[in-house]
C-alpha cells in the first residue's frame, strides 16, 4: 500500500487527520505548510492540494483526493479500521450513532458557534471595535450557544465510564471534537469567565495519548 499523503496546514484541523492516521497505524507522508503572516493558507497549498477551496486537511489515497476533516475521518475508518475501534460497527448501533453524532457536532454545532465569534472579531470595523462596547455586547449575546454546547460535552464526559467520550479508548468522536474544543478554549470564544473541569481534563488526556504525541512530533503541529 502506498503511503497516504496529508496536506497539513499549521494550526488547523489537519492535526485531526494526522492523529487519526497514527491511531490507525497507517503510513503517510506530510506536505507541511505554514500560514502566511496574515494567518491564511499559502498559495502553494492551494495549488498543490487539489482542494477547490485550497483548504487543509486534504488527503490523497491512491487515486482518491478527499477533503473536509469529517469526511476524511469517516473514509479512513470505514476503509482501514477493520476492528471497528474508532467507529463501532452496526452491531453496536448505539455506540456507532453516538460517535457519528460527535463527528458531525464538532463542526456543525461547536465550531459553527465558536467561529461565529471569531469572525465577528476579525471583521468588525475598527471604528466599531474602538468604542470598546459594541463587540463586547455582541460576544456576550453569542456566547450562550458556545457555553450550552460545552455544558453538553461536560455532562457527557462526566457520564462516561472512562477518560474519553465512549469510555477508556479513543474513538473518532474524540479525534474530531478535540481540536474544536481546544480552539474555543484557547481563543476564549464565548468561554471567558467559565471553566469546565471534565472538558479541560479530557483535552489533556487526548493530548497525552501516544497517537496524538506522534502526530504532533511528525507534523510540527502547534496552536
Amino acid at each position: 500500500m502506498s503511503p497516504i499523503t496529508l496536506w497539513f496546514l499549521q494550526a488547523s484541523r489537519s492535526i485531526r487527520t494526522a492523529w487519526l492516521l497514527e491511531e490507525l497505524n497507517l503510513p503517510y507522508t506530510v506536505k507541511f505548510f505554514d500560514r502566511t503572516p496574515e494567518g491564511k493558507a499559502p498559495q502553494a497549498l492551494k495549488e498543490s492540494a487539489g482542494n477547490p477551496l485550497g483548504k487543509a486537511p486534504t488527503i490523497q489515497d491512491g487515486d482518491l483526493t478527499i477533503y473536509e476533516s469529517g469526511a476524511i475521518t469517516e473514509y479512513l475508518c470505514e476503509k482501514y479500521d477493520k476492528e471497528n475501534r474508532l467507529i463501532p460497527s452496526n452491531a453496536n448501533e448505539a455506540a456507532r450513532i453516538k460517535v457519528q453524532q460527535w463527528i458531525h457536532a464538532s463542526e456543525g454545532t461547536f465550531a459553527l458557534h465558536g467561529i461565529a465569534l471569531l469572525y465577528a472579531r476579525m471583521t468588525m470595523p475598527e471604528a466599531v471595535k474602538a468604542d470598546g462596547k459594541t463587540l463586547a455586547e455582541m460576544e456576550a449575546k453569542m456566547a450562550g450557544n458556545v457555553q450550552n454546547d460545552i455544558d453538553w460535552l461536560e455532562a457527557e464526559l462526566k457520564a462516561s465510564t472512562g477518560r474519553f467520550l465512549l469510555g477508556d479508548e479513543v474513538t473518532a468522536a474524540d479525534v474530531m471534537m478535540h481540536f474544536t474544543l481546544k480552539f474555543c478554549l484557547k481563543r476564549e470564544l464565548g468561554t471567558k469567565g467559565r471553566s469546565w473541569p471534565a472538558v479541560e481534563k479530557w483535552v489533556g488526556d487526548c493530548e497525552a495519548t501516544e497517537g496524538y504525541k506522534r502526530a504532533v512530533e511528525k507534523t510540527g503541529h502547534k496552536f
